[in-house]
């Protein structure tokens, strides 16, 4: 399957901001367990590459590590020289789209207005992130896939299991999730099997309203 099938497939893209070299794999096993297969070690992380370079040799076959806030060509290309295979942005960064293009990797830079997410998909953007998604909700993004159903969506930004159905009955190809999916507390506690069931419960969710 492409990169885009397998993000589809996954429904969720877990956003893992803070993520600790400890226990970055327990937390992407935790996450694969529960049927999510789509990982994002975000840009902002310390050690984020040698974690995406982890995650990309010790659980290559079965997830898609990816990297999130990327905000410049140079981090984009460092992160896919790890092994990410998806790039995300909060925003529209014409130089993270080029780099991403000429390697091949699927990019996701972060749009809201219809403006913004033709131009992005225009300059090569395989998917466009609707984000902050909480700032107006899955009508949004609804209003958005109307004229433009050819541009692949993928809202984060307080995404919950809540709401999660709502997004994709929208229009959303999958959605993006962080606290609400990789809870810190969880994680630092050793409660892997928490997160795997939060995992568990947001396909659930997906997998209902599809």
């Amino acid at each position: 399957m492409s990169t885009l099938e397998v993000l589809r497939e996954s429904g969720v893209v877990a956003v893992m901001r803070g993520a600790e070299p400890e226990t970055v794999v327990d937390t992407a096993e935790a996450l694969v367990e529960g049927g999510v297969t789509a990982l994002e070690v975000t840009a902002d992380t310390p050690g984020s590459t040698e974690m995406i370079r982890t995650l990309s040799e010790e659980l290559d076959d079965e997830v898609l590590v990816g990297a999130g806030t990327v905000l410049d060509a140079a981090t984009a290309q460092s992160a896919i020289a790890a092994g990410a295979e998806f790039v995300v942005s909060p925003s529209y960064h014409e130089d993270v789209v080029e780099t991403c293009n000429r390697y091949g990797v699927l990019v996701a830079p972060g749009v809201m207005t219809p403006t913004e997410a033709v131009e992005a998909f225009e300059a090569g953007a395989d998917v466009v992130k609707v984000f902050p998604a909480k700032t107006l909700g899955p009508d949004h993004l609804a209003a958005m896939k109307g004229p433009l159903a050819q541009i692949p969506m993928i809202p984060t930004g307080g995404v919950s299991t809540d709401n999660a159905g709502d997004y994709i009955e929208a229009g959303a190809v999958a959605v993006g999730a962080g606290s609400a999916l990789v809870d810190r507390a969880a994680v630092e506690s050793g409660d892997f099997d928490a997160i795997t069931e939060r995992a568990r419960t947001f396909r659930s969710v997906i997998d209902e309203a599809r």
